[in-house]
């Protein structure tokens, strides 16, 4: 089956934003002054897809009507209209207990205010509702199993999520909406060759914008980066809300961001909060974005207001990584302190919050207790984010030959490892570096300043610092291939190329690139 979709044509209607200044020890001292405070910024794009290529918008209903739809659908739904849903169902099922089906729209709205408001006390009642439904509905069904697929999701269950996805599979084929979800899980599962497949099996069943958004994230696995930014466009363009389109958009700065094209991220995220202004990703991205151009006292204020909205241990490590580099030592402590007391109230409403628990364990925590904590995940969800940040902590912890093993698992392309991350080569290039494998250790450094050069405030530098300390290759080229001996164990690395482009590699026969546009 070969995978066609197309390009809308964008058009910004501001210009570039300016790189700040650099950053004097005066304006370092002014900025501990605005550490608490907040501020949302707004920004403005159009795109205009061609009549030929657009996705006509769907009607639109009232809040509860609309949400409604949205939710069993998985569609991103704005919180107000969640809050419309939630009142309107629980009111109904005050009158009638019994409705299953009302019970399933219930949970699955109570999950994705979780989701949307960083509120984990909502997942057991989803769960509750969800249960509910169960036994309440009829003997197939789909919608609760969806939404009991969605709530493990959104926990980071992946094994709970499949567990309900293939039931409901078997028990209905034809309903796209589990084979959506169901490529969540799979990646996180790290069951690559399932996410593919399962993505042809929904674009068989079904078109449009969360089609589109799901093709996107696979594409982007695949390495295949320009696919991944255009068929994200086609999402956005065919939105039929704003919180739809303003996910969409949050997805684009996302990808802008991984290629490093800092400006057009900012665009995208700003665009997303003025379709949205609950867009907490497009928060915590503009402070990612603001920070990289030097714009601190603003990349802090967005953190903040981020983490008012939505307080994820993500976006509070990434906001104490970046008082470090600013030197705001005691005001680092307090964001970590916040992280671990995050991470104990999502423990609490079942999300598995081992990933960030480990990487910020291994860089600022105990790294062999990270090691601990990602070797059990590894073991029990072993996707690529894992294994890199399990690679992390044991190089970490002082074991960089079994390191090494994770973090070339976390680049395999053959084995689902093929998204271009500048944080997955940093990684490995320090790894390689500690073992004294120059060479390689010098390629995957530089490969992670050309993929983003602003990709970590504290370890991007390091980066720099690493290659400078390394010095030039040897003038003297390369060995001569018959000519070496089994001194060295380490398999050759291609050069790196200049373009950023990704080389071509087989594709599965299930899953064809998209044509050329």
């Amino acid at each position: 089956m070969q995978i066609q979709e197309r390009q809308p044509v964008l058009t910004w209607l501001q210009p570039e934003e300016p790189s700040g200044p650099r950053l004097s020890s005066l304006a370092k001292r002014a900025l501990i002054g605005v550490v608490a405070g907040s501020v949302v910024l707004g920004g403005v794009l159009v795109l205009l897809p061609s009549t030929r290529h657009a996705v006509a918008p769907r009607p639109v209903a009232g809040p509860p009507g609309r949400a409604n739809a949205a939710v069993t659908a998985g569609v991103p739904v704005a919180v107000s209209d969640l809050v419309a849903v939630i009142g309107d169902r629980e009111a109904h099922l005050r009158a009638h207990p019994r409705d299953g089906r009302a019970w399933a729209v219930l949970g699955t709205a109570y999950a994705e205010q979780a989701r949307r408001t960083g509120m984990p006390a909502y997942y057991p009642k989803a769960e509750k509702a969800l249960r509910a439904s169960l036994q309440s509905g009829p003997e197939q069904n789909q919608a609760a199993m969806d939404g009991l697929m969605a709530l493990a999701n959104a926990r980071g269950d992946f094994l709970e999520a499949q567990k309900w996805g293939e039931e409901a599979v078997e028990q209905s084929p034809k309903r796209w909406t589990t084979y959506a979800l169901l490529i969540d899980t799979y990646t996180g599962l790290g069951n690559y060759k399932a996410t593919r497949s399962t993505l042809e099996k929904l674009q068989a069943l079904h078109k449009g914008p969360r089609v589109l958004a799901q093709a996107s994230r696979v594409y982007w696995s695949l390495g295949w980066r320009e696919d991944a930014v255009a068929t994200i466009s086609d999402a956005a363009a065919g939105a039929a809300t704003p919180a739809e389109r303003a996910a969409y958009l949050q997805q684009a700065g996302e990808l802008a961001w991984e290629r490093g094209e800092v400006r057009q991220s900012l665009r995208y995220y700003k665009a997303a909060l003025a379709s949205d202004p609950d867009e907490h990703g497009s928060l915590a991205g503009q402070g990612r974005a603001l920070a990289a151009l030097g714009r601190m006292s603003e990349a802090m204020r967005a953190y903040q207001t981020a983490l008012a909205r939505q307080p994820a241990p993500r976006y509070a490590l990434e906001l104490g990584e970046l008082y470090e580099k600013l030197g705001l030592t005691g005001a680092a402590r307090v964001q970590y302190g916040l992280l671990r007391d995050r991470v104990r109230q999502e423990e609490a409403g079942g999300v598995d919050d081992e990933l960030v628990l480990g990487l910020f364990e291994a860089d600022h925590g105990d790294p062999r207790a990270a090691v601990r904590r990602l070797r059990a995940e590894c073991e029990r969800q072993p996707g690529i984010p894992v294994a890199d940040a399990l690679g992390w902590a044991l190089h970490r912890a002082g074991n960089d030959k079994e390191a090494l093993k994770f973090a070339k698992k976390a680049m395999d392309k053959d084995h689902g490892g093929g998204v271009r991350s500048a944080l997955y080569a940093y990684h490995r290039g320090q790894i390689e570096r500690e073992l004294d494998l120059i060479g390689p250790a010098r390629r995957h450094l530089a490969e992670a300043l050309m993929i983003n050069p602003h990709f970590s405030p504290l370890f991007a530098p390091a980066a720099h610092a690493a290659l400078t300390e390394m010095g030039q290759p040897s003038e003297e080229g390369p060995p001569d291939p018959s000519k070496e001996t089994e001194k060295s164990t380490e398999p050759a690395t291609p050069a790196i190329r200049a373009t950023p482009g990704t080389p071509e590699r087989a594709t599965p026969p299930a899953l064809r690139r998209p044509a050329s546009r």
